[in-house]
């Protein structure tokens, strides 16, 4: 089919609907659709063709009865030629309705064809109806089409209106929209920054910001007391599926206030995303559990609360027994968590090797497993535990007929990160997990400091700014280790979505905790003399949290990577396989920023 291109080929055609527009009360109006073609059928002379665009589909048929010209030009219509049709709205033949659609009790007689732009045959096919399978890869190289394929622009459109029903609740809540720069300090502690060289100021460096963090701090010295953006940070990490290393976070930050004032006003304005956006009622307040409760009955600090299965310490009771991995684990200081998987008897041996080999992936050294059978404890390892050790173990884990116990023994992190993984994998495989249940959960009281052995120093478990809680100010010194902090995670379904503090308004107390992480006074100054200095002007009490809206977006759309609801994501190895980024440059660029790249 030749097409003759045209500067102007609308000319004076005007759209007068959107492809999802059209209902039988339009019928025997005059319309005018442009759109792409998403496919084209011709049945008996009459020529059927779903015009598609970002609103939706309307059917529009040639006869060549009605119009001749139009009718042969169609013939020549392929996949994604985007064209413009004039015609008439008709009601579809009797049974022919497709009630699947808005527009499908209806259909447009065509009178006038514009073939406003051929298309090369796409990649893969855009019509999802036909189940094909498309590589990640190819998607991503041909992201500009992959974005009219109807899941991911239904994921698009969404985006944009949660994200405007965010601003609507801040703006109702008396909060300012500010923008905070990209190009800033680098500050590092924590993830890699992206650094941006100067050309002005050769060898002298820009950081793409991780966060608004010490931004917002400063805009609370401001005083400007409730403050909220939906803004891109950056960090040069290793990526998963919920991982980028360009993100969105809707950013708040909150003056004269505790922690409940700010839980309160994020449960509502979640409460009401989620009704907005899925019809779905989230009772408030969440449940909130500390830090140390959450790791004892989950063995992971973002756990999902949808299913049981919740681990038990059994230290005290398998590490009297005679099996050697249980006594000497306890001999060495390490405990021993187990849980019970209802109804898990009947998993093979082969079966119990895959979750032994899950397991290794956190550090597991083994995996024992018991079985509770009519008759008796069926294991390898069953003759070393005594009746009256069995009885109470039976007790404690619920242990029936028909259960699987899983245990692993070792260093306490160990345990907990190992057992935390492994329930979550045999929920997922035994299909416990409702998937139609969205269970909120804030957790608090986390350490201040995670140690470092192998360095010999702490560092901080959330970001330095974070206030401890002020009756562990005294363990800054003698024990920083058991120092809790005013820090909070909002974990949905067994995902962290967010996380904040309350910071320190204190610049004495903010040195201390410099000193503590090594950061020594010049350094301080050097790095964060701004903020310093900004403390001793009256800075109020304040605090804040950032939520990843990428996460939020996956979990509302059930999407299974957080790249499908990014319109132009990055790998899982942080490369734009659309535009070929990252790529060289001109040699004459590197020198006009002072900078020769190694070979």
């Amino acid at each position: 089919m030749e097409t003759i291109i045209k500067l102007d080929p609308l000319g004076d055609w005007k759209r007068t609907h959107h492809c999802n527009a059209l209902t039988e009360k339009n019928i025997g109006e005059k319309v005018l659709l442009m759109g792409w073609v998403l496919r084209r059928r011709d049945h008996g002379g009459l020529i059927f063709v779903d015009l598609r665009d970002r609103w939706g589909l309307t059917q529009v048929v040639f006869n060549p009865e009605n119009d001749a010209a139009s009718h042969s030009r169609a013939e020549g219509l392929r996949s994604e030629h985007v064209i413009a049709v004039k015609g008439e709205v008709i009601p579809r033949p009797e049974g022919m309705e497709n009630l699947d659609l808005a527009t499908g009790r209806i259909e447009v007689m065509v009178n006038e064809l514009k073939v406003l732009n051929d298309s090369l045959t796409p990649p893969f096919s855009l019509d999802e109806r036909e189940g094909v399978e498309v590589a990640e890869n190819v998607r991503l190289k041909y992201r500009y089409l992959d974005l009219r394929r109807e899941t991911l622009r239904n994921n698009m459109v969404l985006r944009s209106r949660v994200s405007k029903r965010v601003r609507d609740f801040f703006y109702g809540e008396d909060f300012l929209e500010i923008e905070t720069p990209f190009l800033t300090k680098s500050t590092p502690e924590g993830a890699r920054d992206y650094l941006v060289p100067s050309r002005v100021h050769n060898g002298l460096m820009y950081a793409l910001p991780q966060s608004p963090q010490l931004f917002k701090q400063l805009l609370m010295v401001s005083g400007y007391d409730r403050y909220f953006q939906i803004v891109h940070c950056f960090r040069d990490e290793d990526l998963r599926a919920d991982r980028q290393p360009e993100f969105t976070q809707i950013d708040v930050e909150m003056s004269f206030i505790a922690e409940d004032t700010l839980f309160e006003v994020m449960e509502r304005m979640i409460a009401d995303l989620f009704e907005f956006a899925l019809g779905v009622e989230i009772p408030i307040p969440f449940p909130r559990l500390g830090y140390a409760e959450v790791m004892d009955r989950f063995g992971v600090d973002r756990p999902d609360t949808r299913f049981g299965m919740e681990l038990l310490d059994l230290t005290g009771l398998l590490g009297k027994t005679e099996a050697r991995v249980f006594a000497d684990t306890v001999k060495g200081g390490g405990i021993i968590k187990a849980f019970n998987v209802k109804g898990g008897s009947e998993m093979s041996r082969k079966e119990l090797d895959e979750l032994t080999d899950h397991a290794a992936i956190y550090g597991a050294k083994g995996l024992a497993w018991f079985k509770c059978n009519p008759e008796g404890w069926q294991s390898p390892l069953a003759k070393f535990i005594a009746e009256e050790i069995r009885h109470e173990v039976q007790g404690l884990a619920s242990f029936e007929p028909g259960d699987l116990l899983l245990v692993i023994a070792g260093e306490a992190s160990m345990v907990n990160e190992s057992l935390g993984q492994l329930r979550l994998h045999v929920a997922q495989r035994m299909d416990l997990i409702p998937e139609d249940r969205f269970d909120f959960l804030w957790v608090v009281d986390f350490p201040l400091f995670e140690y470092d052995a192998e360095e010999g120093r702490y560092y901080s478990m959330h970001h330095p700014f974070t206030s401890p809680k002020e009756e562990d100010l005294a363990l800054l010194e003698s024990d920083p280790g058991r120092v809790r902090a005013r820090a909070y995670d909002v974990v949905l379904n067994g995902s962290e979505i967010g996380g904040g503090s309350i910071r320190i308004h204190s610049k004495d107390v903010q040195s201390q905790i410099f000193q503590l992480l090594n950061i020594g006074p010049e350094e301080a100054r050097e790095k964060f003399g701004f903020l310093l200095d900004a403390l001793q002007y009256g800075a109020p009490p304040h605090g804040g949290i950032a939520f990843g809206l990428d996460r939020i977006m996956m979990l509302l759309t059930g999407a299974g990577s957080i790249r499908d609801v990014i319109p132009f994501p990055k790998t899982q190895k942080a490369t734009c396989l659309l535009t070929e980024a990252p790529s060289p440059v001109d040699p004459a660029q590197l020198a006009e920023l002072g900078l020769r790249l190694r070979k």
